[in-house]
């Protein structure tokens, strides 16, 4: 990759789990990254301490795109049943934008999905002045509660 070298957005947190899982993400994307194809990353962290990643993966067809912290979350259950404990996603800028990577909430649609599998799932998330892990269900308070299978209630 060519360009001014990008800074890790993990030197700006102060827990060390938060940290390790923005690490992580920013090694992927960095490694990764690809105009309009790859700007995200995302690592979660399971009960066991294992890291699994997932890139997004964009399309020409925007609903086909697939988001990173989709494809951690299959990368986690393919290889563990274990709990998962949190979760970092981290963009990557563009070549045209003078902003560094940085750490990024997972969307709306990955909300849902990730408190439907990991219903204690903390997130890291930068305030706009500290990054911290806080729990996902208090950035969905009004999530969609299904059929398909037993929901366990969300606590804020």
């Amino acid at each position: 990759m060519s360009g001014p070298a990008v800074e890790d957005p993990s030197a700006q947190c102060a827990d060390a789990t938060a940290r390790l899982l923005i690490a992580a993400a920013f090694t992927a994307i960095r490694d990764r990254y690809v105009e309009a194809r790859h700007q995200i990353a995302a690592a979660i962290i399971d009960a066991d301490r294992r890291i699994h990643l997932g890139l997004h993966v964009d399309a020409m067809v925007g609903r086909a795109a697939v988001c990173a912290e989709a494809g951690a979350l299959s990368a986690a259950r393919l290889a563990t049943s274990a709990p998962l404990i949190a979760l970092a996603a981290v963009r990557y800028p563009k070549p045209t934008e003078t902003c560094g990577a940085r750490i990024v909430p997972p969307c709306g649609l990955c909300r849902e999905l990730l408190l439907d599998h990991a219903p204690e799932l903390r997130a890291a998330i930068y305030d706009g002045a500290r990054v911290g892990l806080t729990p996902l269900a208090g950035l969905l308070p009004h999530k969609y509660v299904g059929t398909k299978w037993p929901a366990e209630p969300l606590r804020p």
